[in-house]
């Protein structure tokens, strides 16, 4: 199976969403979601249709199997963070109101288990593949896409964060080139240690 890839539009929203949330469900559910009032996708659905920041359809890549989107990722070097912040903070007031402190507070906290990349590093993020598929190879393809992404671009180094708690993927990434540079540890309640992984492009 062969993904063709293409940049993501404001009408992938359905699609995509599901996808991105499934590459850190419990970080996403600690700095977004309010139990009895949003889940994390609704605001994910709001920030990826505004189209801005890292959680923008304007930054996001989506892969195709027959015309069906099956994958999504983005890439991202540290030159974005500040720009991302700021999206970020618009969204995040936009969507939560008065409870926009509380959710920046959470993610702040996140930042200290998912860093912001460097710069002149191609990070890998929002990697998500369709559940029925996984396995198949669309994983490799995908990454594979952004690391060609990021060589014709001139950049050294690429680099992601893998949870402790999805060893599969860690393996994938190894398989890849990737290799463990550190791990920071998590006592958020609900959030697993992440570990750092880099490799040469």
């Amino acid at each position: 199976m062969s993904l063709s890839f293409r940049p993501a539009r404001p009408e992938d929203v359905d699609a995509a969403v599901p996808l991105i949330y499934s590459s850190g469900p419990d970080a996403f559910d600690y700095a977004f979601a309010r139990p009895g009032r949003n889940s994390a996708q609704d605001f994910l659905r709001h920030a990826f249709v505004q189209g801005g920041g890292q959680f923008g359809w304007r930054q996001h890549t989506v892969g195709e199997l027959d015309g069906r989107m099956v994958a999504v990722g983005t890439v991202f070097g540290g030159e974005a963070n500040l720009g991302y912040l700021l999206a970020a903070s618009r969204q995040i007031f936009g969507f939560f109101g008065l409870g926009a402190a509380a959710v920046i507070r959470r993610g702040l906290q996140l930042e200290r288990i998912i860093c912001p990349p460097p710069k002149r590093t191609l990070y890998l993020a929002h990697l998500g593949v369709a559940p029925e598929l996984r396995g198949e190879g669309l994983g490799s393809q995908l990454v594979a896409h952004f690391l060609e992404r990021g060589r014709r671009a001139g950049l050294p180094m690429a680099a992601l964060d893998v949870s402790v708690a999805n060893p599969r993927a860690q393996a994938l990434y190894e398989r890849l080139g990737f290799a463990v540079q550190a791990e920071r540890h998590s006592n958020l309640p609900g959030v697993a240690s992440h570990r750092y992984m880099q490799r040469a492009l």
